[in-house]
């Protein structure tokens, strides 16, 4: 089985680095090359170089003539050009993708290594169908109280949109490594009814287990660094391809920020190290979320806990299709 395809916005992003180098190094400025190629469009180059549009091959042909790239660099781009543009092909794997999740699907594609970090949730790719209903449940009625239009989702697609994504982390045998540090109030008792707790408790122990996954809890009175205090949640995405750039996802409250720069994207890094440092490791982490699942066990119903679907095993739960693409 070949290595899980790049995605188109990826690929968008590395053509764009691409062209903006030969343009440079050729000398040209962006309103010479509109001018000489004869592009009625101003922005073209500009949505091009930095990977806003889907590529034309023919656009493209005729940038690297101008710039006098040679042909392994000519057929490389191009190459990449076409992964760019394929978005029918690749929305085949998510076939209930809201607009929102899909973003996110893409970033995720081709990824070799992810870093997350989330002050208040659980991470996407690590919840429960019980857990993401909650939040996106609970998320909407922040807009409705807005007086927000009331999104076309229903809120079902959105979960199945979550589930589809976490195939990611058992995808074989390209799964990319996956570190996640989960705050102890993500888990605490403010974030959803016991037995959606409990069912999300039981996941994170079975999560912890796969080869490719580690988990840090952060305990809520561990000091970070020099009293240290993260501001929102992020994460860090590489990819397969050492040339496509490594990729920062900051996810605030109600919009989210991307970016490839490398200063931002160090300070990031350095405060991920921080926070695995500052956290358990991930044997006592194991250990802490296998206690806090008893713990809680006393507080949900004995029948829901034995038998009822936000709790059954893992196992079961893929075997009835509730875990789509798992």
């Amino acid at each position: 089985m070949p290595p899980a395809a790049p995605s188109p916005i990826l690929r968008r992003r590395r053509l764009g680095v691409e062209l903006r180098r030969l343009r440079e190094a050729a000398g040209l400025t962006g309103d010479q090359v509109i001018e000489r190629i004869g592009w009625a469009s101003a922005s073209k180059l500009s949505r091009l170089e930095n990977g806003r549009s889907r590529p034309d091959p023919q656009d493209v042909g005729d940038l690297l003539d101008l710039y006098g790239a040679d042909q392994a660099v000519h057929d490389e781009l191009l190459g990449i050009t076409s992964e760019a543009g394929d978005m029918r092909g690749w929305l085949k794997n998510f076939p209930v993708m809201t607009q929102q999740q899909r973003s996110w699907a893409e970033l995720e594609a081709g990824c070799a290594e992810i870093c997350e970090y989330n002050p208040t949730l659980v991470p996407g790719l690590l919840q429960t169908p019980g857990y993401a209903q909650v939040r996106i449940v609970s998320a909407r009625q922040v807009g409705e109280g807005a007086g927000e239009p009331e999104p076309d989702d229903e809120p079902d697609t959105e979960v199945q949109a979550r589930l589809a994504r976490q195939s990611l982390l058992t995808r074989e045998p390209y799964a990319p490594r996956y570190t996640a540090v989960l705050e102890e109030a993500a888990l605490g008792r403010r974030a959803g009814p016991p037995e959606v707790l409990h069912e999300q408790l039981l996941q994170l122990c079975e999560l912890a287990l796969l080869p490719n996954v580690t988990l840090h809890v952060l305990l809520r009175d561990t000091q970070i660094g020099n009293w240290y205090l993260p501001p929102t949640a992020f994460s860090v995405y590489r990819f397969a391809d050492p040339l496509d750039p490594e990729t920062l996802a900051i996810e605030g409250g109600f919009t989210d920020v991307m970016s490839t720069e490398a200063i931002t994207l160090n300070r990031y890094k350095v405060v991920f190290e921080w926070l695995c440092t500052a956290a358990l490791n991930a044997s006592d982490t194991l250990s802490w979320l296998i206690e806090a699942t008893g713990r809680l066990t006393e507080a949900v119903p004995p029948s829901t806990v034995a038998f009822g679907p936000a709790t059954a095993p893992t196992q079961r739960r893929r075997d009835s299709g509730r875990l789509t693409d798992r």
